[in-house]
């Protein structure tokens, strides 16, 4: 019978689908701790700078209710 081995080849494409996913997220994984370090990196050595004003005093107190 032709079908006599189709759920062996199910249990094989099922299992290479999640083998090549895992596989993926791993590549993703390290991919992704190569880049982090750089954008740290680059702000540590002052190229990025953070502009952000602070008002001295405060002037007016609201209250929501």
């Amino acid at each position: 019978m032709i079908y006599g081995k189709i759920p062996m080849m199910i249990f094989t494409l099922a299992s290479g689908y999640l083998l090549a996913v895992y596989l993926l997220l791993a590549l993703a994984k390290r991919t992704g701790k190569k880049t982090t370090p750089t954008g740290v990196s680059l702000a540590s050595q002052g190229k990025h700078k953070q502009e952000t004003t602070i008002r001295p005093k405060v002037t007016e107190a609201t209250s929501v209710h």
